[in-house]
C-alpha cells in the first residue's frame, strides 16, 4: 500500500487509515460495543493501517476516549488525528455549532489530550472553519499550539481553495479532510483535490464508501439500523436510494468482473485521484475492516476508471 507524506512533517502514513467515528456518533447508536470497537482499531494496527482519524465532536467526547483506550500500547504505531472546531447543542439530533476562536480551540485542544491519553497530537484538525471568527485567527492559534509541541502537524476540513490558500499564508497546511466518494465528487468540482496535489498537501477522503451506501448492502431505509443518523440525510430517504441503486449495480458489474467487492473499487476510485490521497472508511467490524485494507492494493486500469467517471449523479443532498 502507498504511503503518503504529512507535508511540514516528517511523517508518512498509509493510504487506508480508519475513521472511527461510527464507533460512538451518526450510526446504528443501539449496536455500539466498545470492546469490539477497540478490537477493530487495534486489528487495523495488526494489518498495517496507521492514520487513526477521531474528533472531540464525536458522542461528544466518547469517542476520543475509545480511541484512546485502544491505542494504550500502540501509541507509537499510529499517526493520531483528531478535530475539533465543533460543538455539539443537542446528541439527539447531531446539531451542532461552529467555534474557531482562538481560546475556545486552546482548550480544545488540552481537553483532547487528556482524552486520548497524550501528550501531542500528530495531526490536529480545524474540524469547520468558523465564519465569525477569520481563518487566519484560528489558524494562528493552531500554529502556535505547533510550537509548543502539543500539535505534530494541523490541517483544514471542508474547505475551498480560497481558505486554504489564507491558511497557507499564516503556517504550512498539511492535510484537507473532505468527503469524497462515487457519489460526492464536489471536492475534484470545485478543484481543492488538484489544488492539495499541486501544492504537496496531503487530501483525506472521508465518507469514501458514502456513509455505508456504496458497500452495497443497503438498499432500502430498512436496511439500516433502527436508531441511526443516515434516516435523517435526504440521499437515504426511500425515493433517493431507489434512484441510486443505479449508481451501486454499476459499481457491482465492474467489481464481478474485477473479482473485487462493491467496497473495494469505490475505495479503489478514490485512491485513484491522487499519489497524495488517502481514505479512512468507518468501520466496526473485523470483516469489514480487511475487506477495505484490501483496496489499498486494488489498481483501476484506465478503462475502469472511464467507467466509473461515467457514473450518474447521486439524487439527493448528501
Amino acid at each position: 500500500m502507498r504511503r503518503i507524506q504529512l507535508v511540514g512533517s516528517q511523517r508518512t502514513f498509509a493510504a487506508v487509515g480508519i475513521g472511527c467515528m461510527g464507533m460512538s456518533w451518526g450510526y446504528d447508536e443501539l449496536g455500539r460495543d466498545e470492546d469490539e470497537s477497540v478490537a477493530v482499531v487495534r486489528h487495523a494496527i495488526d494489518l498495517g493501517v496507521d492514520l487513526v482519524d477521531t474528533a472531540d465532536q464525536y458522542g461528544p467526547f466518547t469517542n476520543e476516549l475509545l480511541v484512546g483506550k485502544a491505542l494504550r500500547g500502540r501509541r507509537d504505531d499510529v499517526l493520531l488525528a483528531t478535530k475539533g472546531g465543533l460543538v455539539v447543542d443537542d446528541p439527539a439530533t447531531y446539531r451542532s455549532h461552529r467555534d474557531g476562536r482562538p481560546e475556545y480551540l486552546r482548550a480544545a485542544v488540552d481537553a483532547s489530550l487528556g482524552r486520548l491519553g497524550v501528550d501531542r497530537i500528530d495531526l490536529y484538525q480545524l474540524h469547520r472553519v468558523d465564519p465569525e471568527v477569520p481563518i487566519e485567527e484560528s489558524w494562528g492559534a493552531l500554529a502556535e499550539l505547533v510550537k509548543e509541541g502539543k500539535l505534530g502537524a494541523i490541517g483544514l476540513s471542508e474547505v475551498s481553495v480560497e481558505e486554504i490558500g489564507r491558511a497557507q499564508a499564516v503556517h504550512p497546511v498539511a492535510s484537507v479532510q473532505s468527503e469524497l466518494s462515487l457519489w460526492s465528487r464536489e471536492a475534484l468540482n470545485d478543484g481543492v483535490v488538484e489544488y492539495c496535489g499541486r501544492e504537496g498537501i496531503a487530501f483525506i477522503a472521508f465518507a469514501p464508501l458514502g456513509r455505508g451506501f456504496l458497500s452495497g448492502r443497503i438498499s432500502s431505509p430498512q436496511d439500516l439500523p433502527k436508531v441511526d443518523g443516515r434516516h435523517r440525510i435526504p440521499r437515504f430517504q426511500p425515493e433517493a436510494i431507489s434512484a441510486n441503486q443505479a449508481i451501486v449495480d454499476r459499481i457491482r458489474q465492474l467489481a464481478d468482473r474485477l473479482g473485487a467487492t462493491v467496497a473495494q473499487v469505490a475505495i479503489a476510485w478514490v485512491l485513484a485521484q491522487g499519489e497524495h490521497v488517502g481514505v479512512i472508511p468507518g468501520t466496526k467490524t473485523r470483516r469489514y475492516l480487511e475487506d477495505n485494507v484490501k483496496a489499498g492494493s486494488l489498481v483501476l486500469a484506465p478503462e475502469a476508471l472511464a467507467e466509473l467517471a461515467a457514473l450518474p449523479e447521486a439524487v439527493g443532498a448528501r
